[in-house]
């Protein structure tokens, strides 16, 4: 793809822009584009490492649960390596957590098939960044959209499930159980 280079870019209309068409990042992958919007872009001043393959020596967090509900020791230790991985990563993986793997397919499956459904359907779900109406599924592009200094190649859906879990007429046919 092709990068755009803009004398007198503006950011905020780009944005609303993008915004507007409820299709997201996936969106402009479907509609062919080949130049990069410039709110994907990221400068090379705020990328320090572009370029840079990654370095070998990191390695993602991996949280085992085994045991925590049977020695509170076990508990105790898992709690802090659940706070050191968000505290320098953000994130973890879990193993041991007790959920079937055929569960953990069937939520992909539904992602998946939420996320290559027609943009037509897709849009009935888009929902807007001011948090009215809280609703009991929520899809847009970048739930920062507005606020971060440079736009994810990231479109996310979100679904509270406690205490309330929604009904199935609350979620798209693809996050169903059929």
């Amino acid at each position: 793809m092709k990068q755009t280079t803009l004398q007198n870019y503006d950011r905020k209309s780009e944005l609303t822009a993008f915004d507007e068409t409820k299709s997201g990042v996936k969106g402009l992958v479907d509609a062919g584009i080949t130049t990069l919007p410039h709110i994907l872009i990221v400068p090379s001043c705020e990328n320090p490492n572009s370029g840079e393959p990654p370095s070998p020596e990191l390695n993602l967090p991996i949280i085992d649960l085994y045991g925590i509900n049977e020695d509170p020791i076990r508990r105790k230790e898992v709690v802090e390596q659940v706070k050191n991985a968000l505290g320098s990563w953000g994130f973890f993986q879990m193993v041991n957590h007790g959920i079937p793997d055929s569960m953990l397919e069937e939520m992909k499956k539904g992602v998946l098939g939420f996320f290559e459904q027609d943009n037509e359907v897709k849009k009935e779900w888009y929902r807007r960044r001011d948090g009215s109406g809280k609703p009991k599924f929520l899809y847009n592009s970048n739930f920062d959209l507005y606020s971060a200094p440079v736009t994810n190649w990231r479109d996310t859906f979100y679904c509270p499930m406690a205490p309330n879990p929604p009904q199935p007429y609350q979620l798209p046919s693809a996050c169903r159980e059929n």
